[in-house]
């Protein structure tokens, strides 16, 4: 008896914990809101959308604004599907977070406008007015020879993703291994400072990444910074002064881009 007892006390247990797990399947899965924006589906949960009060997107979740539906059901919304991804990570995130080498922010901005969301439009418009005023900035670039040759070469410029190149483009062999970044080189965001940079020790020498060519001279160094300077664009504004001889052997040289 006491058997047959314990068994259907079992069996409801068994029972009242499924139709508990059912219901927060219930609940989890209408959490979860699909939206077609511009023929793009996008799968989020339903508080991810309803983060901003009084947003566009909080409206449609919550009933306030009418919104049509498309042939699967889904919300249908008539925007730019592929700029949406961006409104959807601001929401999740919090901030505003593009890839490298974003230029669409007039359209992100209107689209930002659209779902009535003020903090990512204003983020948006304070980035692009950022990109405009650096744009109309002469990117400057020196280099610099000192006379007394312990003293190495020094390359100024006033774009930091330049300074990045040099920096990448060279790196230091010590004993059949590599070191990265020479760590006596004094780098900035700005500058890089080459010291002493012919090594005396037995093994130790600067190489350059791309074609394993050793930089055996300071003049060899120079010519390498030239030769980037003009792939990047650069224009040579130097007048160079023929008793000199070349161009590596002037002891400043200024470029504008």
């Amino acid at each position: 008896m006491e058997r047959k007892i314990n068994r259907r006390e079992k069996e409801c247990e068994e029972k009242h914990s499924k139709s508990e797990g059912s219901e927060q399947d219930k609940e989890y899965k209408t959490s979860l809101i699909t939206l077609n924006v511009g023929g793009y589906l996008y799968i989020t949960q339903k508080q991810t959308l309803t983060k901003y009060p009084d947003s566009f997107l909080e409206g449609i979740i919550n009933g306030k604004i009418m919104c049509p539906f498309d042939a699967d059901g889904h919300y249908f919304i008539d925007r730019d599907g592929l700029l949406f991804r961006h409104i959807l990570n601001f929401l999740r995130n919090g901030e505003l977070l593009l890839p490298e080498g974003f230029r669409e922010n007039q359209l992100l901005a209107q689209e930002a406008d659209f779902f009535q969301l003020k903090v990512l439009s204003d983020a948006v418009k304070s980035r692009w007015e950022k990109e405009q005023l650096a744009s109309r900035e002469t990117t400057f670039l020196e280099i610099t020879d000192s006379h007394d040759r312990s003293q190495g070469l020094r390359i100024f410029c006033n774009a930091p993703d330049f300074i990045a190149k040099i920096k990448s483009r060279i790196v230091l062999v010590s004993k059949s291994r590599l070191d990265g970044f020479p760590e006596e080189f004094s780098v900035s965001s700005n500058i890089i400072q080459f010291k002493y940079f012919i090594k005396s020790e037995n093994g130790t020498r600067l190489v350059l990444k791309e074609d394993n060519t050793f930089v055996c001279t300071l003049e060899t160094l120079k010519f390498e910074a030239i030769m980037m300077a003009l792939k990047c664009g650069f224009r040579l504004l130097t007048s160079l002064d023929c008793s000199k001889g070349s161009i590596v052997h002037s002891d400043a040289l200024h470029f504008i881009k």
